[in-house]
């Protein structure tokens, strides 16, 4: 069941939290790939739930564990049952956001994952980005208002003090279902002025704001999107590499909220 809500969309817990009356106390991390996970399973020594709350039918997984004061819960869409891949994208990463805050009714949600980065907005491999705003580059509907909403840019949760402390860059998100850009992507892409590209942050970002669930994006760069090689060879040939980067910054994510309001980050 749902946390009560006010007339305004926001729950009872969120409401004590951006008001600051009370210290954040769950976080739901939701994760495209486990193996991008894995690294933060491992170091905050979290266990999978084998009592899922999730439907029968669906191949989400749950890992969960205290750390330090935190309910840390870190949910993955798990892989494609018909071919055993990884399930990424917009429409599973929708799917566990909107579970994931009706099963767990977190406080904060923090979308961490790797992402393609552009060298012509200063981003390199292995930089960590705080999301300031995400949009999508592959909505395109050419009819006034539908147009806005296609792109759907929204400001996630500011962290003004988060970014000074750790002295994270900052830079817009795009999102797409698509690893590579069409030239319809780019230019979409370029509308949105961003630094780095990804597969789910938006979606994230969108079913978050319906409920009004703060939510934080961190992404780790594994491409350089306007670069020479191809986005899906430096993408595996970066990736273990990146995804021990983004544990790193994470983990000084979470030890900096311990504690903390909303209101303090």
């Amino acid at each position: 069941m749902a946390a009560a809500a006010h007339a305004d969309g926001f729950s009872n817990a969120s409401m004590e939290n951006l008001t600051g009356q009370r210290p954040i106390s769950t976080i739901v991390f939701i994760v495209a790939m486990q193996k991008e996970a894995q690294p933060l399973i491992e170091r905050l020594r979290l266990v999978k739930e084998v009592n899922s709350p999730f439907p029968k039918e669906v191949s989400w997984i749950l890992f969960k564990g205290i750390y330090k004061d935190l309910n840390i819960n870190i949910v993955c869409p798990g892989k494609d049952s018909a071919l055993g891949v990884d399930s990424v994208c917009t429409v599973p990463a929708s799917l566990v956001t909107y579970a994931s805050i009706q099963t767990l009714q977190p406080d904060l949600i923090i979308n961490a994952g790797t992402a393609g980065g552009f060298k012509a907005k200063g981003a390199s491999i292995c930089d960590v980005y705080i999301v300031s705003s995400s949009a999508f580059h592959d909505r395109r509907i050419p009819v006034p208002v539908l147009d806005l909403y296609g792109v759907g840019m929204k400001k996630t949760f500011p962290t003004p003090n988060l970014i000074k402390e750790l002295n994270l860059k900052v830079g817009r998100l795009s999102t797409g279902d698509s690893m590579d850009m069409s030239p319809h992507d780019k230019e979409s892409i370029t509308a949105n002025d961003a630094t780095v590209k990804d597969m789910e942050g938006a979606a994230v970002a969108y079913v978050a704001d319906i409920f009004k669930v703060p939510t934080i994006l961190i992404k780790g760069v594994t491409d350089i999107v306007d670069g020479n090689r191809p986005t899906s060879e430096e993408f595996l040939e970066n990736l273990a590499a990146v995804t021990a980067k983004l544990d790193e910054s994470v983990t000084k994510v979470i030890d900096f909220i311990s504690g903390k309001c909303l209101s303090d980050l």
